[in-house]
């Protein structure tokens, strides 16, 4: 008898169906093909305990099981269950009329209890593509892929739960609704506030201007002058995700296997700050068997990187592709995935090795030379995708001392969201594209008006202040995002002044 059970696998952010036959014969081996990894053949000996816990007998006949296609290789615990539920209904001991019906998936545990499993909310949305009535997960996975609408799923406890949802017996598990869980946090839980920020008022603008347009931006300036703290303390003034966008961050987090705990869709805005040590792959994805980077699991959110010049000089250059196409594609020998790269790259550095290059008070005990080669450790071009580059000076001991407290996140995160939908309302027919950091140059032409005197400030600074001509477009962009802060049709030379001061390391004559 042949019996065909759907269950699903990943590839990328991706799922695609992967059909498990089995067939019995008279006989005694046991044979499964179609390019399974070792967890994958380990499986056999999980079923036959689980079987044997909750009173099922394993079939005494020669059973072939083929996983199709056969030409993709098959990783990980996650087919248990499928295996387990082909080889009963095989046999005859659960009814094959509702197979057909659904995707089943789930890792079991000896005693036949599911653990949950990664990408379940990518295989919710390929089994409805797919027209499949239902999906049979790990409980734990269940509310993640109940947010899709058009599919029943089920969030089953143990391998008895399945068998007697597909015999239809009462008392059955039922279907989840569908609950998002979207909308129940709008406000960043971690980290810090701007409030607790001590003086600064000229970087936390700038911060607020980045998160306005979804800016990059680096920060530099001597130790414990407040870089980290102000950076931690960004996440706080971005605006909520979209439905869309927390779709698409939980379905990454979901292949990388950081979701599974009973939530449903990722709420706030991710903040990933990666040690210097970290390796390339790490930092953009890969490995042996294909996982997102710490660039991907930033998406809609903000990678920071501290330290930047102690970062290898290969890892930081493999940031320039994914921060001009928003995507990030790892290619081997074996696979090809793409991974979305969507995020704001922040980052935070010192002025020389020392750290006090250009302080007020402290004597920089580098020479040129040193300095040259500190800061040469981060290339032009990736330089050249910081939108706003903000040179930071020591806290004062009036503010340090100071009880006053600084605007509170909430407060400056209204403005930001004000600032972002009027440019939701300027890119609605541009797919892709949500904030000004994402024009192009055809978009830049079309949206950035700036008024003559705006121009010819531009083209002055350009000339007095030896600025490059990479830093004219990213100028433009800020200063359309300062004009929507400000609620303004055109760019005026103020907005261009202050876009302009966020240029600090364009200057040929910084540094020297």
């Amino acid at each position: 008898m042949l019996i065909k059970v759907s269950g699903a696998a990943v590839q990328g952010i991706d799922a695609y169906i992967v059909t498990i036959e089995a067939s019995t014969a008279r006989g005694i081996r046991f044979f499964l093909v179609g390019l399974p990894d070792s967890a994958v053949k380990e499986s056999h000996e999980r079923i036959i305990s689980a079987f044997q816990v909750n009173g099922y007998k394993f079939p005494s006949c020669q059973i072939i099981i083929n996983m199709a296609p056969a030409d993709i290789r098959k990783e990980g615990a996650a087919y248990d269950l499928p295996l387990a539920i082909v080889i009963m209904a095989s046999v005859g001991d659960i009814s094959a009329s509702l197979l057909d019906d659904y995707v089943i998936m789930g890792e079991m545990g000896l005693d036949g209890s599911l653990q949950p499993v990664r990408g379940a909310l990518s295989m919710a949305i390929k089994a409805r593509s797919e027209g499949f009535k239902g999906i049979i997960l790990p409980f734990q996975n269940a509310p993640e892929a109940a947010v899709i609408d058009g599919i029943e799923v089920y969030g089953a406890h143990n391998l008895r739960e399945v068998v007697d949802l597909l015999n239809d017996r009462p008392g059955h598990i039922v279907p989840l609704d569908n609950d998002t869980g979207y909308g129940d946090s709008d406000r960043y839980s971690q980290g810090f506030d701007f409030s607790d920020v001590k003086g600064q008022n000229s970087v936390k603008r700038a911060l607020e201007v980045a998160a306005c347009g979804g800016h990059n931006l680096i920060m530099i300036g001597p130790p414990g002058s407040g870089k980290s703290m102000m950076a931690r303390a960004l996440p706080s003034i971005l605006p909520p995700l979209t439905k869309e966008e927390s779709i698409e961050t939980t379905r990454i987090h979901s292949v990388a296997g950081f979701t599974g705990n009973g939530a449903a869709l990722i709420t706030q805005r991710p903040f990933r700050h990666p040690h210097h040590t970290i390796s390339n792959v790490a930092l953009t994805g890969g490995g042996t068997n294909a996982q997102p980077g710490e660039i991907s699991l930033a998406h809609n959110g903000v990678l920071f990187l501290d330290e930047l010049p102690e970062f290898t000089r290969s890892a930081l250059e493999v940031l320039r592709q994914p921060l001009e196409d928003r995507t990030i594609v790892i290619s081997r020998a074996k696979y090809r995935v793409e991974y979305p790269a969507s995020f704001m790259l922040v980052s935070s550095m010192n002025p020389c090795p020392c750290g006090y290059y250009n302080h007020p008070t402290k004597e920089c005990h580098c020479t040129p030379t040193t300095i040259e080669r500190y800061l040469g450790k981060v290339s032009g071009p990736l330089m050249d995708r910081f939108d706003l580059q903000c040179e930071i000076l020591p806290v004062g001991f009036d503010d340090m001392s100071s009880d006053q407290k600084g605007e509170r996140s909430d407060v400056i995160r209204e403005r930001v969201i004000r600032a972002r939908a009027v440019q939701a309302e300027r890119f609605r027919d541009e797919k892709g594209v949500y904030c000004n950091a994402q024009m192009d140059s055809r978009l830049l032409h079309r949206y950035a008006n700036a008024e003559p005197a705006s121009i010819r400030m531009l083209g002055e600074a350009m000339n007095r202040l030896n600025l490059s001509a990479r830093a004219y477009d990213r100028i433009l962009k800020v200063a359309r995002t300062i004009a929507d802060m400000d609620e303004s049709p055109t760019i005026q030379p103020h907005h261009i002044a202050e876009a302009i001061g966020y240029r600090s390391l364009d200057r040929a004559s910084w540094g020297k």
